[in-house]
């Protein structure tokens, strides 16, 4: 049976007008009211028909970009680039697309609402960037939407993210596994053998990838993997602050830091000066992901250094047709250890 406008409305406890309104996004709503029909939308997969419809596909230039917190360098990078290769030939109003950053929030409800949108405004693309969330309802619910912005004739990319089994999704996956397996192998070749490590929130494919690797250079070095060394937090200079003191905490004879990423890496530094103890004569650091600020942190921060630009570029070349995707539809995107002043052979 097909869905109305009047079983959303429903649904959602609204009149048919403020529904309406939500989809065409003409009149200010409130935005609970928002979220409540956006969701009762997704639960009925109401599909846009008629007039409206036709409305819909005039906006088929639009091309959506998600990120998670697009004050981080890390999603600001890639969207730029992938921004950079929105425009030019293809697009139907003067050779240009309209790209739209779509800030998540690290929400996963506000990455459903997000593809929801997209695809009831027939979006040219959609570029989903940085790890997912570890929930199988969720996954379930992503792949659901990623099938129906493919049957539409929505070119979806991923970029710096696994693989979605079952969609037409291409994946420029980065090897986050790789590169903390040979950012650990540095400090264990340097001959540490008490690392502190600072996770990301547990939730994320890319906390998971980068912990895995780190325990496996562990392991290949007979070092074993002590719980009470790793610590879970945001990916901010906030977290990698506080973990840092909560690992010196456990463990005042640490010898090296491993943090999520370079921003969690600066938290760290400032809380070993703060405790009094040099880097890296005392304590080394390493980052991950190579931001611009990390070669001018005093010191330079040793990193794993993902081409976040040149993924986020190709990710836009693939998403507007003008490259081919590799082969399988999924791309491994391989990191390089950065080694700087922040390392070094640990005290005596």
């Amino acid at each position: 049976m097909t869905v109305t406008l009047a079983d959303v409305a429903a649904r959602a406890q609204v009149s048919p007008a403020t529904v309406s309104r939500v989809l065409n996004g003409n009149y200010p709503v409130a935005a609970s009211t928002r979220e409540r029909v956006l969701k009762a939308v997704d639960e009925l997969d109401y599909v846009l028909n008629g007039p409206a419809s036709a409305l819909a596909a005039a906006t088929s230039d639009l091309v959506g970009i998600l990120v998670n917190d697009i004050a981080d360098p890390f999603f600001g990078i890639m969207a730029s680039a992938i921004q950079s290769e929105i425009g030019g030939p293809g697009g139907r109003a003067g050779g240009e697309r309209l790209a739209v950053v779509c800030n998540t929030g690290g929400s996963p409800e506000r990455e459903l609402t997000y593809l929801t949108l997209l695809q009831r405004q027939r979006a040219a693309a959609v570029v989903l960037t940085g790890g997912a969330v570890e929930s199988a309802p969720h996954a379930a619910a992503v792949a659901a939407k990623l099938r129906r912005l493919a049957e539409a004739g929505t070119r979806v990319v991923l970029c710096g993210r696994p693989p979605v089994p079952d969609t037409e999704a291409v994946a420029l996956a980065f090897d986050n596994r790789g590169g903390a397996r040979q950012l650990t192998e540095h400090l264990t070749g340097l001959g540490h053998r008490r690392l502190g490590y600072i996770a990301g929130p547990r939730e994320r494919t890319t906390t998971r990838h980068r912990l895995e690797g780190h325990r496996e250079a562990l392991a290949a070095a007979g070092i074993e993997d002590d719980p009470d060394r790793t610590v879970h937090g945001r990916f901010d200079r906030r977290s990698g602050y506080e973990a840092t003191l909560e690992l010196l905490r456990r463990d005042p004879a640490l010898t090296a830091v491993v943090a999520a990423n370079d921003s969690v890496a600066l938290g760290a530094c400032a809380a070993l000066r703060e405790s009094g103890l040099r880097i890296p004569g005392d304590v080394s650091v390493a980052g991950f992901d190579d931001l611009p600020f990390s070669v001018d942190a005093v010191p330079s921060l040793t990193t794993v250094r993902l081409p976040l630009a040149e993924a986020g570029a190709r990710a836009g070349r693939v998403a507007m047709g003008r490259e081919e995707p590799p082969p399988g539809g999924i791309a491994t995107v391989r990191g390089e250890l950065m080694v700087r002043g922040s390392t070094g052979v640990p005290r005596g």
